[in-house]
């Protein structure tokens, strides 16, 4: 179909992050649940709250999304990778009918790059996932002959489930810019204009240098109207392993999930020489160039990098940061302006090297807090982004309720979470039950995560009160006699800003969360946060503000040394959502 006209000096484009699209309606060979007369696939409440992300909302998310992009007149929309579940044949099949739908509907045009959930290596990957038969009982839906043996009697073996190879994604989603159409004004790969998947081919090499394997790279260049171009860059890496392993397996390489663009640099050398030969020419020829890519190129939390790392260790964030050479390199070749996802948070981060500034736009998932997409406006001379909350979405009732019926009789924080009036309730609640069920057992050390639960600020304010020689190097947090908790409490009480049952009320689990929800949504945690707790992170972070210079590597064990040093990330956190983000 033609593309709509657009102005030749000004641009709008919607960029969208990590959709992880799974439609309750999916046929994987899976009778389903019954909910309201409606067979759906659906993920269980257990499974939902301690991911890193919804599973059961993203079709209703990417509608409302693209009801809503439609509905702005927006004509070209960027799908940032992570379109799919988890690149299953169902889950791509369905992305394809929605995209395809709103393209003949509402115009729209739709420019997508790989993300590590998307398409994995040479031949795929197979993928088992639970889906729900009733309240108290999953089904095991694989498409591995040996998983589905595992459960002989119940297990459904479904092609369904496979995750495809990069060259049969390619195929699968050229309508969607990975291929070229008659209507483009100019599309090339970096190596040339032949959009097969066969002339897109690097070689990739172990780390011993002595396995080799022909891999696709799915980047692409295009322009889809006057003056626009649009360099889609897959940063998917999948290193082989060393040894001579069967490239069928998923075992034969390293997914590109934690490697991004520090590994793109080294096994896909072209991609730096292409980039370099884009901007120039795109400058030389007046174009408005804008890049994008999975995986962002800057660390948007650098700041606390080392800190965050010496209280959690190799946690996931850590494990996914790009290297400051990255960002070097790129800046090198002529790029200033670069949209990622991969993360799930809202950023912008600025990097300047050799007197030039790069500006690292991270665009938040749908499924995750906080839920939302961007809009680039884009000239000749400059681009200018806006965030675009999807909280206001109504929740499907269907699923509320089923989920009710499986948390009972659970936790208060269950109740607060499927008590939420809208999605961004929703998911801002959802990030205390990852916080129990995911953040405090997996990434916080043992010894502090076990004396979290049932403690509260006011016990945070105790235990920062005692001296680090003096006081007792406790093993948990504890609840002090009132008499004691009054004067320990006295100091942060005497200003009358701050009440000791609101100390008392705000829930460590609850500080945490929040903690979370500020690195991640920067600015629009405050649409969700208590303003009370929001008044208790500002006084904590005031009055211990100086007791973060202790060595952790001496009193890393000690909960005096670790909080001491939290309260740090938490003032660093609320430093970057009270400063306005640049453009």
């Amino acid at each position: 179909m033609p593309f709509p006209t657009i102005a030749e000096d000004s641009y709008r484009i919607a960029v969208i992050a990590d959709a992880h699209l799974h439609d309750i309606d999916s046929d994987y060979d899976f009778g389903g649940i019954n909910l309201n007369g409606d067979q759906l696939t659906i993920r269980s409440w257990t499974d939902t709250r301690r991911s890193s992300r919804v599973f059961n909302e993203s079709k209703a998310a990417l509608i409302y999304t693209l009801q809503d992009i439609a509905r702005r007149g927006i004509k070209l929309v960027v799908l940032l990778g992570d379109y799919s579940d988890d690149g299953q044949m169902e889950s791509t099949r369905r992305v394809r009918q929605l995209l395809q739908t709103y393209s003949q509907q509402f115009g729209l045009r739709f420019f997508a790059v790989n993300g590590n959930h998307d398409a994995f290596a040479l031949h795929g990957k197979k993928l088992s996932t639970r889906f729900v038969q009733n309240v108290k009982q999953t089904a095991l839906v694989t498409s591995d002959p040996k998983v589905a043996a595992l459960e002989p009697d119940s297990a459904i073996l479904t092609s369904k489930m496979s995750c495809e190879g990069v060259a049969s994604s390619v195929s699968k989603m050229s309508d969607f810019g990975l291929c070229n159409q008659a209507d483009f004004i100019h599309w090339e790969t970096p190596f040339g204009l032949d959009d097969c998947p066969s002339s897109r081919v690097y070689k990739a090499t172990s780390a011993d240098r002595e396995t080799t394997h022909e891999l696709v790279d799915a980047s692409y260049l295009v322009e889809p109207a006057p003056g626009l171009w649009l360099l889609m860059i897959d940063a998917n890496v999948f290193e082989p392993r060393d040894g001579s392993l069967d490239p069928t397996k998923k075992k034969a390489f390293i997914d590109s999930s934690e490697a991004g663009w520090n590994a793109a640099l080294s096994q896909r050398p072209h991609l730096l020489h292409w980039l370099n030969n884009v901007t120039v020419r795109a400058k030389n020829a007046s174009k408005t160039l804008l890049v994008f890519s999975h995986y962002p190129i800057v660390d948007p939390f650098h700041e606390t990098a080392d800190l965050a790392y010496e209280l959690f260790g190799n946690y996931d964030m850590h494990r996914r940061k790009p290297e400051q050479s990255v960002a070097k390199t790129l800046v090198d070749a002529g790029l200033n302006m670069h949209f990622a996802g991969h993360l799930h948070i809202s950023s912008i981060t600025q990097f300047s090297h050799n007197n030039q500034m790069l500006v690292d736009h991270v665009v938040p998932s749908l499924v995750a807090y906080p839920s939302g997409y961007k809009i680039i406006d884009a000239t000749a001379l400059k681009q200018e982004t806006t965030l675009v909350s999807i909280g206001a979405m109504e929740l499907d009732p269907r699923l509320v309720n089923y989920y009710r019926q499986e948390q009972t009789p659970r936790g208060e924080a269950d109740k607060t979470t499927l008590s939420a009036s809208d999605y961004g309730e929703f998911l801002y609640h959802r990030m205390r039950l990852r916080v129990i069920h995911h953040y405090l057992p997996k990434e916080w050390p043992v010894n502090i995560a076990s004396a979290v639960a049932n403690t509260s600020a006011a016990d945070l304010v105790i235990l920062l009160s005692h001296s680090p020689s003096g006081g007792p190097c406790v093993a948990t947090l504890h609840r002090a006699e009132h008499s004691t908790q009054s004067a320990k409490l006295k100091p942060l009480l005497d200003g009358g800003l701050l009440h000791k049952h609101d100390l008392a009320a705000c829930a460590m689990t609850t500080l945490i969360a929040d903690w979370y929800c500020l690195r991640h949504a920067r600015s629009e945690a405050y649409r969700h946060i208590d303003p009370s707790n929001l008044a208790i992170y500002r006084a904590l972070c005031e009055a211990f503000k100086g007791l973060s210079s202790l060595s952790l590597k001496t009193h890393h064990q000690t909960h005096y040394n670790f909080f001491s040093n939290f309260i740090t990330l938490l003032r660093g956190a609320l430093q970057r959502a009270d400063n306005p983000e640049p453009q």
